[in-house]
């Protein structure tokens, strides 16, 4: 019996991908479904809220909220960029995507995700600044460098996503099976059709990881060193609570973003799990972009009291 996800294509390259189904029960497929789509729709509201009233209230005019209303909008593009395809393909319809379609997909992510742990690593430097020289911070986060910061993730990110997605997709993919065993086009769930040797694209996807994930996790490590140094000299228990309290939010979001996809994408190729491999990427796809509102949000005063404002505005 043949499998119900082989693609009839010819030797000469596939054209067309299909997705494993999460579970062939049409009970599961239903709660499946209904549960991922709330959470898209969670993420999709909040963090449309945090960009609303950063951007219609004067008081969050300020670098922090710049970068947060951002990663924001990151948080949005990204679940976006993955989460309807997966919703068409939970109920194991076999919706094929092109070789073309999947190469953007993968571009996208890349990319996106890129400037999402860039970002992340921009917010604590302005930390720092916020926190070790307070009365230089107006100074040096001016609204110039904050945009160029902003940009320059964005650009950096869009260079190694055009690399990698390039350097994949120029390979040879072989087999009649061409179901890819994740939930979108991820760089080592695609790999593992190539029919070719794959030493050359690993290390290449080992330095695109070292320079999107562990290069700016180190830079947050050394500013919160900095930051935590600076946090401790400070006199009243308040102030250090107030410090320590603007600083919790990001590394909550920073520890859970760094962690899963350091465990996917440093990973040997041979100890590589799949099903784990998907668990994971369900974290830094659902996960971390509904956290981001509800931490941002739950300890961070200024943020409920302009949300409060602009919901008893609207009424």
């Amino acid at each position: 019996m043949s499998s119900p996800y082989t693609l009839q294509i010819n030797q000469s390259g596939p054209t067309e991908f299909v997705f494993q189904v999460f579970s062939t029960s049409p009970r599961i497929q239903a709660l499946l479904f209904c549960f991922f789509l709330l959470l898209y729709m969670m993420i999709l509201c909040g963090n449309t809220a945090i960009i609303w009233a950063v951007f219609t209230q004067s008081s969050l005019h300020t670098p922090m909220y710049f970068f947060l209303s951002n990663l924001s909008f990151l948080e949005i593009c990204y679940t976006t960029t993955l989460v309807p395809l997966m919703l068409s393909n939970i109920f194991g319809s076999q919706n094929p995507i092109t070789l073309a379609g999947c190469g953007i997909q993968m571009f996208f992510f890349v990319t996106l995700g890129g400037t999402d742990c860039f970002l992340l690593a921009v917010m604590a430097y302005d930390r720092y600044v916020a926190i070790c020289h307070p009365l230089h911070y107006t100074l040096i986060m001016t609204q110039k460098l904050c945009i160029q910061m902003v940009g320059g993730s964005l650009i950096l990110a869009l260079f190694l996503a055009l690399q990698l997605t390039c350097l994949v997709f120029t390979l040879p993919f072989c087999g009649h099976l061409r179901v890819i065993k994740h939930f979108f086009c991820d760089v080592p769930p695609v790999l593992r059709l190539v029919c070719a040797d794959t030493h050359i694209p690993q290390a290449v996807v080992y330095v695109v990881s070292i320079l999107v994930l562990t290069a700016p996790f180190l830079l947050i490590c050394v500013t919160y060193v900095f930051i935590t140094n600076s946090i401790l000299h400070i006199r009243s228990a308040e102030g250090r609570q107030r410090a320590f309290s603007t600083c919790s939010s990001h590394l909550t979001v920073v520890l859970i973003q760094y962690g899963c996809c350091s465990l996917v994408y440093f990973r040997p190729p041979s100890s590589t799990r799949e099903e784990e491999d998907r668990m994971l990427a369900l974290v830094y796809t659902f996960v971390t972009p509904l956290l981001n509102p509800i931490i941002y949000t739950l300890r961070n005063k200024d943020v409920k009291n302009a949300l409060k404002k602009v919901v008893s505005r609207n009424r």
